[in-house]
């Protein structure tokens, strides 16, 4: 395939919505259905978007339809594309009515208890009208949507390895993994009870495949012990803070979930995990509106009030 004849002008928006759509439903019917278009309109943009790349972007099957190897790779970028543009359009209406730009902003477990929060707090007081959407996901769902656009930012524990794409990345503070449990908690009148005193207890684990979740399974296998029995998979603290809160369950969680909770508190037993470095990601290949700007600086700041007062290890403002 010649490249250049992606540009050639035969390929539209519409071959994008349209394939994007008929990926998503796997069928032309449903895929015609949600468009509110003829099946043959479906077929003719398929066709015609294969002829320009030189390839098959999908497979038929009895029951539907799938993508190639060939159409993944283009999907992708289309629904980068789309994203891109849609975002566009959101930034120009936002600006049209309030004269800001509005951010997305992604957020995991650690960057969602504390740091996101305070620092929207602060940003809205010094820019009452500047909109922020916050998607709180899995570390690599909210790599996805880094890569495809849908997001402007990801605040939380840096992982470079974690992203497909060239992330840009500030790191804020070191937070390391702790023990969290209820007040009151059976175990927290133990003296400095080890991992081995901890396991008839129930367990709040975060589902796999996430990196913490890596680590603390090998963290068990290091001691020569198998996982605890009594298990709940849950990454999410609307759903895993009350049941700590009304159960003996233990919880491995960023520290500051446990120290700034009055449910809840630390035990002192030992998670040698990896440290988490807290802080922010962007994509390299894009560049930022002033608004998203305006956000890294009230994070910068209130990162530093954060380490200051719970004593963690302060990082000097990196680009990494």
């Amino acid at each position: 395939m010649n490249p250049q004849r992606m540009f050639d002008g035969r390929l539209k928006i519409r071959h994008l919505i349209l394939l994007t759509t008929l990926a998503d439903e796997g069928s032309m019917v449903r895929a015609a259905e949600v468009l509110r278009v003829t099946q043959p309109a479906i077929t003719r943009a398929v066709r015609e978007a294969e002829d320009v790349l030189s390839a098959t972007l999908f497979e038929r099957k009895p029951r539907g339809v799938t993508p190639t190897e060939f159409g993944e790779i283009f999907l992708e970028s289309a629904r980068t594309a789309l994203n891109s543009l849609r975002a566009a359009a959101e930034s120009i209406d936002e600006m049209q009515r309030v004269g800001v730009r509005p951010v997305r902003v992604g957020t995991n477990l650690a960057g969602a208890y504390s740091l996101l929060p305070q620092a929207l707090v602060a940003l809205k007081r010094d820019h009452p009208k500047l909109s922020v959407s916050v998607i709180e996901e899995l570390p690599e769902d909210l790599a996805t949507c880094l890569a495809r656009d849908e997001i402007d930012l990801v605040v939380g524990r840096l992982d470079p390895q974690g992203y497909s794409t060239a992330t840009h990345s500030i790191r804020l503070y070191d937070e390391p993994v702790r023990a969290v449990v209820r007040r009151g908690h059976p175990a927290a009148d133990l003296e400095n009870p080890d991992i081995r005193d901890l396991l008839d207890y129930p367990w709040i684990l975060p589902a796999r495949p996430t990196q913490l979740r890596h680590e603390l399974d090998e963290l068990f296998a290091r001691e020569g012990l198998g996982l605890p029995q009594n298990i709940i998979e849950c990454s999410t603290i609307l759903t895993l803070r009350p049941i700590l809160i009304s159960t003996d369950a233990i919880a491995p969680l960023p520290m500051l979930i446990g120290a700034r909770d009055e449910h809840l508190t630390l035990l002192p037993t030992s998670l040698a995990t990896v440290p988490r470095s807290i802080g922010i990601t962007m994509p390299s290949d894009r560049s930022l509106s002033a608004s998203a700007r305006s956000l890294i600086d009230v994070l910068i700041s209130t990162a530093r009030t954060i380490a200051r007062d719970n004593v963690l290890d302060v990082n000097r403002v990196l680009s990494a």
